[in-house]
């Protein structure tokens, strides 16, 4: 071997180690490179929000609660006397007058009774006249010593004993009529028939066990309701101010529909008439009774229905929309917009809720923007893009124009290539 063969061996090892080394420097450098480059800053983004201002406003106090309508009065009407039933003189579910007549009982045996009252009477009277003159005579000869004194007492007791008689016949003269004036009964007090039970033809009893019709009074008609014991001493102080206070109710979808009234959400108003003179210790409550003229029987006895108490208006409330009022773990907050339109976490504390707005005790004060959308992106600091109410579903309105103003001509475009085909040759496959 010769000694440029050996040299050229020992140099072969040397230039092989020389590329990975060579490698490994590269990929350091590009990595310290990397390493030394500063990340570029990421933009500034905003958070769309809706804002309104919280104001100064009206603020009734309202107590509410779940009450149920019931009648003015409920009268079960029933027979004073027994007799066949030959007359009704209503229809099931009419509205009666107080003193209109409903039933007619047989009345030949009260006017017999009547009339044999009547000649019992006048007999009596006639016996009673004769014994008084004769009393009077012996009195007269009495006094002259013609008859003796026992006589002329006789004759004074006898005409005494004739007028009790005659008083008595009075009383049966009297019990007879109310017999014949009870054959026809009449309705007690103006309202609402309910279903007829007895029928024309059947044999009726006073004192029965079932009435004859039940009447119910709903013109005014009553909702009862039970309020919180800590409201009684507010109802208690504006009930006795001297006016009255303030209820409405307004029935549900339900309740309207079960008494064919299509004046959904139509409030009723009416005036508080009653408080209970004791608290339920069962359920701290005290029942209330509010009075409504029910002109349009919107109302209807058993109903269930949510019942508004006006106690008084609060002037000068700061007020806000309910949905701006968020829970936190330190309790409720708002989201609030500086003067830099940079969101704020703002403290809250809520005295009450009034329709759709919360009256605000303290934390806030009118005239500042208050955020009632868009709270769950937000965070302190951050800038907010105040969105116009209402530019969203006008956004959204344009889009779907612009789509289907899209579709229609690409539609327009398929059906006119299509109607062309067969003029450019494309479709003469049939053609000679």
């Amino acid at each position: 071997m010769t000694s440029n063969t050996l040299r050229s061996a020992r140099v072969r090892p040397a230039s092989l180690l020389v590329a990975p080394v060579r490698a490994t420097l590269v990929f350091t450098t590009f990595l310290l490179a990397a390493a030394c480059t500063k990340p570029a800053k990421p933009g500034k983004t905003t958070v769309p929000v809706t804002v309104t201002l919280a104001e100064l406003g009206d603020a009734p106090y309202q107590v509410t609660a779940n009450g149920i309508v019931e009648p003015l009065q409920s009268v079960a009407v029933q027979s004073q006397v027994g007799g066949v039933l030959t007359a009704v003189k209503f229809k099931e579910g009419d509205e009666v007058q107080a003193g209109q007549i409903l039933f007619e009982i047989d009345p030949i045996p009260y006017r017999a009774a009547l009339q044999q009252a009547q000649a019992v009477l006048a007999r009596d009277e006639a016996q009673f006249a004769n014994a008084q003159r004769d009393a009077d005579r012996y009195a007269a000869l009495a006094k002259r010593d013609f008859v003796t004194r026992s006589q002329a007492d006789q004759a004074m007791a006898n005409a005494t004993a004739l007028k009790a008689v005659v008083d008595a016949d009075k009383a049966s003269l009297a019990t007879a009529q109310f017999n014949l004036d009870n054959a026809s009964i009449r309705a007690p007090v103006a309202g609402k028939t309910g279903a007829l039970l007895v029928r024309q033809g059947n044999l009726v009893r006073p004192n029965a066990t079932a009435p004859l019709v039940q009447i119910n009074q709903i013109h005014p008609i009553l909702v009862r309701f039970a309020v919180p014991e800590k409201e009684l001493q507010l109802v208690q102080q504006y009930s006795r101010a001297g006016a009255s206070l303030r209820a409405t109710t307004r029935p549900t979808q339900d309740a309207a529909a079960s008494v064919g009234v299509a004046s959904v959400g139509v409030a009723s108003v009416g005036v508080l008439s009653f408080v209970d003179n004791g608290v339920d210790t069962t359920t701290g409550t005290v029942t209330l009774k509010a009075r409504f003229p029910n002109d349009d029987n919107r109302l209807w006895p058993g109903q269930f229905m949510p019942v508004t108490l006006d106690l008084f208006v609060e002037r000068g409330a700061v007020l806000v929309p309910s949905v701006a009022v968020q829970t936190g773990q330190e309790g409720l907050f708002v989201w609030i917009l500086d003067e830099a339109g940079k969101a704020q976490l703002r403290p809250v504390k809520v005295a009450r809720a009034v329709g759709e707005k919360s009256v605000i005790a303290s934390g806030l004060s009118a005239g500042e923007r208050v955020v009632v959308d868009g709270q769950s992106r937000l965070t302190v600091g951050a800038t907010a893009d105040i969105k116009t109410p209402g530019a969203d579903a006008k956004s959204a309105g344009k889009s779907d124009a612009k789509t289907a103003g899209k579709a229609d001509a690409k539609s327009a475009g398929k059906a006119g290539g299509k109607a062309t085909a067969p003029a450019d040759g494309r479709g003469g496959r049939n053609a000679p």
